[in-house]
């Protein structure tokens, strides 16, 4: 896939992140700091596409152009869907974006029907059913929590499948529902996404940050071979989903077991000081993500966030 048909791609995500007009400033910020950083670690400018976007200086028929593949078109539509259903699932003006991109790229409802089916699903699974009914856990079985969720979701960044990097904001949202519930609290959906953008981490911007990192990388939608292909580029992949992952454990940790009395700079202040020594653990605990992801199948994602 070539220069041009990364920049299409990513302008089209990018449309997607503001296609239900909703995105709050601490949302907004993160993409645009997504945009710089993806910019800042290689050749395409991903932060004049996002002033491209933001301004609306393009359109859904100039981004698609480039498209020229079967492939290419594909892999859009797909990534554009989980950026739409990153944060719940799709809104009205969602739909009405991503029919008016299917359209745009000749795609029929058959083509795309399984992928967004398999989408919308997985961001409509009720943190119930995410969870079960868990009692409270000492530190040392909490820590294990952690680290466990924090390795799955290292794997599924492996996976050369777009749905599989969605699948990480779900498991990491249980991991706050099951962390909080085993002090006591009884969290929603709506507390969560509060509490993670307080924090700094921004659904949609992170599934940004994840797949635009693969897409640049040459792992998001390769075939044969795309998985386990090199340990330096998975080292760099699914060590920002450990990462992550792992922060957001211990600073739901510490916010649940204080009482939620964390200001909100110290929310973001203790996640980006974990983050920082989560990213020097990923390389450790590389083998073991690698070991899961060879377990992980693409068409049992669903069950996956369901269960883990």
């Amino acid at each position: 896939m070539n220069e041009a048909q990364h920049r299409s791609i990513l302008t089209l995500a990018l449309m997607a992140a503001f296609a239900d007009g909703d995105k709050d400033e601490r949302e907004r910020a993160q993409i645009k700091r997504i945009a710089d950083s993806l910019a800042g670690d290689g050749v395409l400018d991903v932060a004049a596409l996002y002033q491209d976007v933001l301004l609306k200086r393009v359109t859904i028929d100039t981004a698609v152009a480039a498209l020229t593949t079967t492939e290419a078109r594909q892999l859009a539509y797909e990534m554009a869907v989980c950026v739409c259903d990153a944060d719940g699932v799709q809104s009205l003006s969602e739909r009405g974006f991503l029919d008016a991109l299917r359209n745009a790229l000749g795609l029929t409802s058959l083509d795309v029907e399984a992928h967004t089916q398999q989408a919308e699903a997985i961001a409509a699974v009720p943190l119930a059913a995410m969870a079960a009914a868990t009692s409270s856990l000492g530190e040392a079985e909490l820590e294990k929590v952690i680290l466990n969720a924090s390795i799955v979701n290292g794997a599924l960044e492996l996976l050369p499948e777009s749905i599989a990097t969605m699948a990480i904001i779900p498991l990491q949202m249980k991991l706050v529902y099951r962390i909080g519930k085993s002090y006591g609290f009884e969290l929603d959906r709506g507390h969560i996404k509060d509490f993670l953008a307080t924090a700094g981490v921004g659904l949609t911007s992170q599934y940004l940050e994840q797949a635009g990192r693969k897409l640049l990388g040459g792992l998001l939608g390769a075939i044969g071979g795309g998985l386990l292909r090199g340990v330096g580029r998975q080292a760099v992949s699914s060590g920002m989903s450990f990462a992550s992952t792992y922060a957001i454990g211990h600073v739901a940790r510490r916010y649940y077991a204080g009482g939620r009395t964390l200001s909100a700079q110290m929310l973001r202040e203790t996640f980006e000081g974990m983050h920082g020594e989560a990213r020097g653990l990923s390389t450790r605990y590389l083998p073991q993500m690698q070991e899961q992801a060879r377990t992980l199948n693409v068409s049992t994602i669903l069950d996956t966030v369901r269960n883990s």
